[in-house]
């Protein structure tokens, strides 16, 4: 008789194979985006990044998010809320953070509320964005520029730091598992262009609003 770790392989494979909106491991590229961008005006832009954990368990570490694997997972180890900083050596812009969950498999432990945030360092962020979901499945697209969908007059934000708290889990659980996360950027500008004297233009009342994803 397969044991469970066998059977999960078994069913993550499946989704790997039958899902369109899924993470393409040979080109390293997302086959689709759920936006008005096409899939050649994004770029994924992680790798030019450092990133860190408010905490993790040995062997479920932060390079469990970026190995392009949905069988494999970053496990966090401590109290709420739990962090995901992506620190970038100069300013960068970015129009949306994607997560790929899965609830099925992970339950409580799964994400309930998210916060992104975005600044030049720990000292100075400001929140971006707050959702709630309902049991995802799959990739989760969030948009960082205030509309609920991406489109090419959508403004990127421009910031060193982006940070995604996890302030919330399904069934009150306590620790969390994010199985992958990309982070997309217009292909060209990539680097910050100073359109104002704002660095971060989410400073109003609708980039505090709460939305529910499902």
């Amino acid at each position: 008789m397969p044991d469970a770790d066998d059977v999960e392989e078994e069913e993550m494979a499946d989704i790997v194979d039958d899902e369109e909106n899924t993470y393409s491991q040979r080109r390293g590229e997302r086959r689709t985006i759920k936006s008005e961008f096409k899939h050649e005006e994004l770029r994924e832009i992680g790798s030019l990044a450092i990133w860190s954990l408010s905490s993790w368990k040995q062997g479920n570490g932060v390079d469990k998010l970026r190995d392009d694997n949905f069988l494999t997972y970053w496990q966090s180890d401590g109290t709420l809320p739990h962090l995901v900083n992506i620190q970038f050596p100069q300013k960068v812009n970015v129009v949306q953070i994607s997560l790929w969950l899965n609830y099925k498999n992970d339950e409580s432990y799964t994400p309930n509320k998210i916060t992104i945030r975005a600044g030049t360092h720990n000292g100075d962020l400001q929140d971006l964005r707050t959702v709630e979901l309902d049991e995802p499945f799959r990739w989760v697209d969030i948009q960082l520029s205030g509309d609920e969908i991406l489109s090419k007059t959508s403004r990127p934000v421009g910031a060193h730091l982006f940070q995604i708290a996890i302030k919330a889990n399904h069934q009150n659980g306590k620790d969390t598992h994010i199985r992958q996360i990309k982070v997309f950027a217009p292909k060209l500008p990539l680097f910050y262009e100073d359109y104002s004297d704002d660095d971060i233009p989410f400073k109003t009342v609708e980039f505090a609003m709460h939305e529910t994803v499902r």
